[in-house]
């Protein structure tokens, strides 16, 4: 792919790379536009921040001022300027210019709400903006105060009622982003909730904030010279400074993580900044199916090393989680650290959605030699790119390029073996296949079989009364076994990848000669067919042999291109050499094809 940054300058490149991102934060419709903190009490509605400034404009005073000349132009109509002059009426509004156009007074009286409103999803869209909050009501107990020369008990309650942080998104916002962000108001809005009743943290920055504004208009009105009340507040409000650093972290990482009066931990993540594969997002609706058809067979890859996640696990992290993330291996599979670690599975699945779901890992099958691997049609190839400076640091003597070389095509990480070489050689070449995986520079392809019999000559076409074999044979279809469903109970914990348990018919169908029970199994199974593909299927050489032919019938469910070799091998127990020689040997009906799991293919190529 074309890189515009390669061949430039570094001082160019810097430019350009600021160019970009101003760029990804001010068009990019996963941002906010602003946060706002709106009250509602006492004193009225009160909008007590909102950040970012707006360009303060000059006074009615200073304006008239200037047009007592008579030959003076009334520019105050005309088109937008920027700082440096420059018309932008024809260029698209930017964010700041989105919602320039609402005042103090009109956030605060369209924010806040009723309180038959609070407690609920807010969502208000005016023109291009769609303002989306949390409005929570605030229930004080009573404050018992006794003066010194007043020995009379005084009840007094707090001015402010209600509140309300809201983030202004554009009115094209997807709607997984407008619940996110309503999901990150509501985890604001309990935490400055709690602490208000705990310590009335929120009366005190708010009265904070208001002697500030207060201020600040006490000393346009005296000297003329209008200033930002915000830019004053930020550096003196605790507050003001965390819903800022929640707006920057939306804006560029899209991890939010503060300590509302340096106490409650408030922890978020916007998955659509994390998991961006090419420039594109993953739909988080993608991302939860794909967490719900994880399986013991496939493995969790870290993207970090175990020293830089444990010290970003908070101080009451769960000691399971510290217990796999020590335990974790891109060798092992999910099963096989469920029983390294000594906790259940269905813990495991749990944990390892965690994990993804913050961008700290995703799901990939083991890495064994048989392992098919291609170079990813999305990576960056660049001969100058980060990654290849990255990759020459970690692994001395070896260069990026030519590594993804050895991928162009589809390989096997057998073909790398070298009797001649040390071990310590090929327990490079894992780590580095593992750091390319990391970047996701690499795909990995399984092998699919489909069952294609040809038609006969009578029937040149398939008859539209015929149902797909899908559905002739969607009976006993193992896809998704339910008991080990993302989230469901489990009953496998004894599965393991060398010997997991069998279904029934597999069982009754076990090499055990001719019986007549085998016989009636294998007439049954097969009966799902038509009669023309059942002929076809009992005239193959292979299907004279008994043993192969029940298990083929035995097998016959997976044969609709929904399940990769591996899936077959751990759901039957079977070895790779066996399947591949079955497939040999029925090879005029199945039809071998190789590609990407669904499953994990999101964590490796974007979706179109």
């Amino acid at each position: 792919m074309f890189n515009p940054s390669t061949g430039l300058p570094d001082d160019r490149k810097s430019m350009y790379n600021q160019q970009q991102n101003s760029v990804y934060k001010s068009g990019d419709k996963t941002s906010p536009i602003s946060v706002i903190l709106v009250s509602s009490g006492s004193r009225g509605n009160k909008l007590l921040f909102r950040y970012p400034f707006q360009r303060v404009a000059e006074c009615p005073s200073s304006l008239a001022a200037k047009q007592r000349n008579p030959y003076a132009l009334n520019t105050s109509g005309d088109g937008l300027e920027d700082q440096d002059g420059d018309s932008r009426e024809h260029s698209p509004l930017t964010d700041e210019q989105l919602v320039a156009g609402f005042s103090d007074i009109i956030l605060a009286t369209i924010l806040a709400t009723k309180s038959d409103m609070c407690g609920k999803k807010f969502e208000l869209k005016i023109d291009n903006v769609r303002f989306v909050g949390h409005p929570t009501l605030l229930q004080h107990p009573p404050i018992i105060q006794v003066s010194k020369t007043d020995p009379s008990p005084k009840r007094e309650m707090p001015t402010m009622i209600l509140f309300n942080v809201v983030f202004a998104l554009r009115a094209n916002a997807d709607p997984s982003v407008i619940s996110c962000m309503h999901n990150l108001s509501r985890r604001i809005a309990i935490a400055l909730q709690h602490e208000e009743r705990r310590c009335q943290y929120l009366t005190r920055e708010a009265k904070l904030m208001l002697a500030v504004q207060d201020e600040i208009t006490t000393v346009t009105e005296s000297d003329g010279s209008p200033q930002s009340p915000f830019r004053q507040i930020l550096p003196k409000c605790k507050l003001a400074k965390d819903l800022k650093e929640a707006y920057d972290s939306l804006c560029t990482t899209g991890v939010v993580r503060l300590h509302i009066n340096n106490w409650l931990e408030v922890s978020f993540c916007l998955p659509h900044k994390i998991h961006r594969i090419g420039g594109h997002h993953i739909p988080p609706e993608a991302l939860e199916r794909s967490l719900k058809a994880i399986r013991p067979y496939h493995a969790l890859l870290l993207l970090e090393s175990e020293k830089a996640l444990m010290s970003q696990l908070p101080l009451d992290c769960s000691p399971a989680m510290m217990r796999l993330i020590k335990t974790c291996s891109a060798v092992k599979n999910l099963q096989q650290l469920a029983q390294d670690t000594d906790l259940a599975l269905l813990q495991i699945f749990q944990i390892a959605a965690h994990l993804v779901y913050w961008g700290k890992a995703i799901i990939i099958y083991p890495l064994c030699e048989n392992n098919v691997y291609m170079l990813s049609p999305h990576a960056n190839i660049c001969l100058y790119s980060p990654l290849a400076e990255h990759f020459a640091q970690q692994f001395p003597g070896h260069d990026l390029p030519s590594m993804l070389a050895k991928f162009s095509l589809p390989v096997s990480l057998a073909e790398f073996r070298n009797p001649l070489e040390a071990p310590a050689q090929e327990a490079q070449l894992i780590q580095m296949v593992v750091w390319m995986l990391q970047r996701r520079l690499l795909i990995q392809l399984h092998t699919y079989v489909c069952l294609l019999v040809p038609p006969s000559e009578d029937e040149p076409g398939l008859r539209d009364e015929d149902p797909p074999l899908a559905a002739r044979v969607g009976g006993r279809s193992l896809s998704t076994p339910s008991a080990l469903s993302f989230g469901s109970p489990t009953s496998s914990d004894d599965m393991t990848l060398t010997s997991p348990s069998m279904d029934n018919s597999s069982a009754e169908l076990a090499p055990g000669g001719d019986s007549p029970l085998n016989k009636r199994m294998t007439e049954t199974l097969l009966a799902s067919l038509s009669d023309h593909e059942r002929q076809v299927i009992l005239n193959i050489p292979a299907a004279q042999n008994q043993e192969d032919l029940r298990m083929f019938a035995r097998l016959l469910h997976y044969f609709r291109g929904h399940h990769h070799l591996e899936e077959i091998m751990y759901n039957e127990n079977m070895r790779r050499s066996q399947l591949k020689t079955l497939f040999d040997k029925f090879r005029s009906v199945l039809v071998v094809t190789n590609h990407e799991d669904p499953i994990i293919s999101i964590f490796q190529s974007p979706m179109e």
